[in-house]
């Protein structure tokens, strides 16, 4: 088995994990001390707990919760996954205080397109918001719940700390825990009020600061993605292309 980790914070590990060869009886039992939410890209293999197996292929994946005491089989070849581990505490913030019933998830379309998009987020960098964004839409997709009241008031006061540049408005995580609310009830609140993302909306205040510092004059883009708090200067190019259609050096000959 190869692990390819993704993005990395604490409490929160998401990685590609590939298995080889063709192993068709059960492993000896094992047992994790997180929440495991496992979504397979290509191929199939068998998962047991507590006598019930389960056949998981890209149609259909699992949750593991640190009571599972697994057993895994692969009987048909190889594999690729995409292994999510949340701690616990990182768990009940994400998804609420309940085990979920089920250990074995329907992957349908709309869970299959938030795995592509966290994989994608995952690539560009930005964990801390649109890499924890990204997986609490993916949560929402596996794990629906309840709409909330006092949503617009929730997304003034987010849209708030984010303008005004709170240390605690850096990462997702923080700014849930700042507002004295999970990231899974920050993020629903925003899409449905808002209409757009908390990271495309802290993408915009950030693109509104790069136009200023542009403006004035701004040539060195690693220090200008730097003091935005972008991972890079090359994130800072991919949302600003995104928002503007333009890189950050032809919007400064626009501005010019």
């Amino acid at each position: 088995m190869k692990a390819v980790q993704l993005a990395l914070r604490p409490g929160l590990d998401v990685a590609a994990v590939t298995c080889d060869g063709d192993h068709a009886g059960w492993s000896p039992p094992e047992a994790q001390p997180d929440y495991r939410v496992v979504l397979v890209r290509r191929g199939r293999f068998r998962r047991r707990v507590a006598g019930r197996t389960a056949d998981l292929d890209p149609t259909v994946g699992y949750l593991g919760v640190p009571s599972d005491e697994e057993h895994f089989a692969h009987p048909a070849g190889g594999d690729v996954c995409t292994s999510i581990r949340l701690h616990p505490s990182l768990w009940r913030a994400l998804a609420g205080e309940t085990d979920p019933a089920a250990r074995t998830l329907y992957v349908d379309a709309h869970l299959d397109l938030a795995h592509r998009r966290l994989l994608r987020a995952a690539r560009d960098g930005d964990v801390d918001y649109a890499v924890v964004e990204r997986l609490t839409a993916l949560l929402a997709a596996a794990l629906p719940g309840p709409s909330r009241p006092h949503d617009a008031d929730l997304v003034d006061r987010a849209r708030d700390a984010i303008r005004a540049d709170e240390p605690a408005a850096r990462a997702l995580l923080t700014l849930a825990a700042l507002l004295d609310v999970s990231p899974f009830r920050l993020s629903r609140a925003f899409s449905r009020h808002l209409g757009v993302s908390v990271t495309r909306y802290r993408n915009r205040v950030r693109v509104e600061r790069a136009l200023d510092r542009l403006e004035g004059g701004a040539d060195d883009l690693a220090a200008l993605a730097a003091d935005l708090g972008f991972t890079d200067q090359a994130h800072l190019c991919r949302t600003m292309r995104q928002h503007l259609g333009h890189p950050p050096s032809a919007v400064r000959r626009l501005l010019a």
